[in-house]
């Protein structure tokens, strides 16, 4: 289902996706961001920056750059705050006087068991976390965010970290890390969570899009199916992990190295990070249990 390796756009350089929708690519690839992070520009005169990016002056520059003598920048949309989406806010704020616009802060919509980790401090790790985060407006799942020619429908779909957002533009949707265009989404707790990745998931299957614009990778040319196979993914995740508890107990990284037999070593600590997701999503439907604290090095063991 995962695309082949042939997207390579230019950085730093406004493509256009569709009438009314630019592209630039931020300057920072790597494993975990593929070419860099999308920014998109939405808009012909009034244009929302949707994921300023990292915090590059090279990319706030491209951004500026692609913004023409009849345009100007109204309203800056931060979809999820990790290091890779969100930092450049501010600058790109200062420079357009735009405010900066995103469902909160960095610990916010996490749910009450990932909170609780949280605060044990027991679980952490994965993405990194743009935790000095704050945006001037504040929005909720079911708002709309206009614009001049445009209007975004604000859907909240944490799972890849609480306080993410996808934004519905007509039968497209602005998917973020949510759903990328080049491979599954990283949930990591606390900040990720698995259990309300996959209910996220459904709130978007409930939907007839055309078409998704994901944070990394390619346009999602049918939605549907990459929804489907994203679903089907953790599921087959979650039986090979119950598989392999049931001949005896073990740990995430245990767990992880059996199953990410073909997963480069450099993203070893991210399918870690997967396997977490899963045993405390499986603890928190009673299906597994665990001896000591609950973080990556624990023993788990089917109930």
């Amino acid at each position: 289902m995962l695309p082949p390796d042939d997207f390579d756009p230019p950085v730093g350089v406004a493509q256009t996706l569709a009438t009314g929708l630019r592209r630039i690519v931020a300057p920072n690839p790597s494993p975990m961001t593929y070419r860099g992070t999308n920014t998109y520009l939405l808009g012909d005169t009034a244009i929302a920056v949707i994921d300023p990016g990292p915090d590059s002056p090279p990319h706030l520059s491209a951004i500026l750059k692609a913004i023409e003598p009849e345009q100007h920048v109204s309203h800056i949309i931060v979809t999820h705050t990790h290091l890779d989406h969100s930092p450049l806010a501010r600058g790109l704020s200062q420079a357009t006087g735009a405010p900066v616009i995103a469902f909160g802060t960095a610990d916010a919509g996490r749910s009450t068991v990932m909170q609780q980790l949280a605060d044990a401090g027991t679980v952490g790790g994965g993405e990194g976390i743009d935790a000095a985060f704050s945006p001037d407006q504040i929005v909720a799942d079911g708002d709309t965010i206009t614009g001049a020619g445009w209007e975004l429908d604000v859907i909240h779909t944490p799972g890849h970290i609480g306080n993410h957002i996808s934004l519905g533009w007509g039968d497209a949707c602005f998917t973020a890390d949510h759903v990328m265009g080049w491979a599954s989404s990283l949930v990591s707790p606390p900040d990720g969570d698995l259990t309300d990745f996959m209910r996220s998931c459904a709130r978007l299957q409930a939907r007839d899009w055309h078409v998704f614009y994901p944070g990394h990778g390619a346009p999602v040319e049918e939605p549907t199916a990459r929804l489907d196979w994203l679903v089907t993914h953790r599921r087959a995740r979650e039986k090979a992990i119950l598989e392999l508890l049931s001949q005896s107990p073990s740990s995430a990284p245990a767990l992880a190295r059996t199953i990410y037999t073909e997963t480069p070593s450099a993203l070893l600590g991210a399918a870690i990070r997967n396997v977490l997701a899963h045993l405390i999503d499986l603890h928190g439907r009673d299906l597994v249990t665990h001896t000591g604290a609950l973080h990556e090095s624990a023993t788990f063991s089917l109930k």
